[in-house]
């Protein structure tokens, strides 16, 4: 798994997702997201038409007993040059069970398709295991604006993550979408 976790970590630390939303943790789970059977791979770009729908996350490690947290976040907003709104919180998933997939816990923050306006962004999926099943959730987040990854995983127990991807993507122009 080491040589998985350092192949796997690094592009997150060249894009500054590590820096940037996370601290630097080593990827002990396989998590897959895809939209339309598309898988989600660091760094490459996709258009906000092909993500428009709920992306499929599934989580290939664990067992039935051990729950899982995906947050979905954009770092960029409004524009990467001057993200003062960061992070925007777009899909916020709890007690997912391990070899399942998002579809298989409770939506928290349903899921917002990514709309950036100005520049490129990044869509960030990262993945917590849980001590134990949650029976309490998050209740107290009032705004997808301004949603802090680090103080989230703090807030609930959540510890370092076991897993993260990211895409960029950009306005579509009628011209690009050709």
């Amino acid at each position: 798994m080491e040589n998985m976790g350092s192949r796997v970590i690094e592009p997150l630390r060249v894009g500054r997702v590590v820096g940037d939303v996370l601290d630097n943790f080593t990827p002990t789970i396989k998590m897959n997201v895809s939209y339309n059977k598309k898988q989600v791979s660091n760094g490459h770009e996709l258009f906000p038409s092909a993500v428009s729908s709920k992306p499929r996350v599934e989580i290939h490690d664990g067992d039935l007993r051990s729950f899982f947290t995906l947050v979905m976040t954009d770092p960029d907003v409004p524009n990467p040059s001057d993200p003062y709104l960061k992070e925007h919180l777009h899909w916020l998933v709890m007690n997912i069970p391990g070899t399942t997939d998002a579809t298989f816990g409770k939506e928290v923050i349903s899921y917002e398709l990514p709309k950036p306006n100005i520049g490129i962004h990044r869509y960030v999926f990262v993945l917590f295991r849980q001590k134990q099943r949650l029976v309490m959730l998050p209740n107290n987040i009032l705004s997808r604006d301004q949603f802090n990854t680090r103080e989230f995983a703090i807030e609930n127990d959540l510890g370092l993550p076991v897993a993260g991807v990211f895409f960029n993507a950009q306005r579509e122009t009628a011209a690009r979408r050709r």
